[in-house]
């Protein structure tokens, strides 16, 4: 049967409560998903032996996921991806946020909304799905946001084993929002190993590419001919290292497809297939971008729950977004929401 079960995942260190949602469906895949930055910390689900094994990088505990580290499994906002030099402008005025990644604002900043404790709205259980919603008040002026911004996140297991996540979000003074998801997969189930042996799909004829710090250069680029070509799929490892300006900038993929059919909506943009395991995931989407990242800078130091430590290129990320730095680059679809609109986005 469909199910979830709440367990208590000790307090933070501003003495905040944080909850645990372990959500079941009827063949055996698990989510949980912690109150702390709405993180995703397991997403358990079968190889093609029925042996249940667990694909999303994450932690354990709750001191690890209030360190610093590459926001694993958690909500990001109020801006996913960068906004250059913290600045944009709203209505002829500027506005500045939190610099926190090099000269640009980054996943919303300081404070971002990996780094809050969500409250719980509702839980649901039925025979085909269950679900948990959160929510969050972020106040105006935030991390130099404007606008009191009500986010809610429900994420929904179902039987089909989808697990569809609505992001839906109100102002009461013009605003930008880009909201996305930062879980890191590795479909082995063996977070030591490299994901270079996975194969991946995305349906996008361009992507985004950015200068030397990682900001749009304005002009989206065709995949035609690049190693960003995964209009057929191929494996991760085919291209990764070769020769070439944006793969040597970030050392491997950690960039923003540009999705094709945006004007259909919702539909599947992205797929990922680790040959050895038989697992796959598909990715669906309403977003005009999605940045796919190889992990090209984990080095390490970083513990997997059970032993061993997360190596380079050990796991991806597949976020569904609007572009990299849009609030300043008029010519990419808009970030704005306006007093008396609904932010609404669904992904599975």
């Amino acid at each position: 049967m469909t199910q979830i079960e709440k367990n208590s995942y000790g307090s933070t260190t501003a003495n905040e409560d944080v909850s645990e949602f372990r959500l079941r469906n009827l063949s055996g895949r698990e989510v949980s998903i912690i109150t702390y930055g709405g993180i995703i910390t397991e997403i358990i689900t079968p190889d093609s032996d029925g042996r249940m094994e667990n694909v999303a990088l994450g932690f354990d505990n709750l001191e690890q996921c209030e360190k610093e580290n590459p926001f694993f499994g958690a909500l990001v906002g109020r801006y996913g991806n960068r906004i250059a030099k913290g600045k944009f402008a709203l209505n002829d005025t500027e506005y500045t946020l939190a610099i926190n990644n090099g000269e640009n604002s980054l996943h919303g900043g300081l404070k971002g909304f990996d780094k809050v404790v969500w409250k719980v709205d509702e839980v649901k259980e039925s025979d085909s799905f269950v679900s948990l919603k959160l929510s969050f008040l972020s106040k105006d002026m935030e991390e130099g946001f404007l606008g009191n911004l009500k986010t809610t996140v429900t994420y929904t297991l179902k039987s089909n084993n989808s697990l569809d996540i609505l992001y839906e979000a109100t102002t009461d003074k013009t605003t930008i929002v880009n909201l996305t998801q930062h879980s890191y997969f590795n479909l082995s189930g063996n977070f030591s190993q490299t994901i270079v042996d996975h194969e991946v799909e995305i349906d996008a004829n361009e992507f985004v590419p950015v200068d030397a710090i990682l900001i749009p250069v304005g002009d989206l680029a065709s995949v035609e001919d690049t190693p960003f070509d995964f209009r057929n799929a191929k494996l991760v490892g085919n291209a990764i290292n070769v020769h070439n300006e944006q793969i040597k900038l970030r050392a491997g993929y950690d960039y923003c497809w540009v999705l094709n059919n945006e004007d259909k909506g919702y539909r599947s943009v992205a797929k990922a297939r680790h040959p050895k395991s038989g697992r796959m995931m598909e990715v669906l989407t309403d977003q005009p971008g999605m940045q796919f990242y190889t992990g090209n800078f984990l080095n390490g130091t970083l513990s997997v729950p059970g032993g061993g430590t997360f190596a380079k290129r050990s796991r991806f990320c597949f976020k569904t977004q609007h572009y990299p730095d849009s609030p300043n680059q008029p010519q990419f679809p808009s970030t704005t929401l306006e007093p008396g609109e609904k932010y609404s986005t669904k992904t599975t």
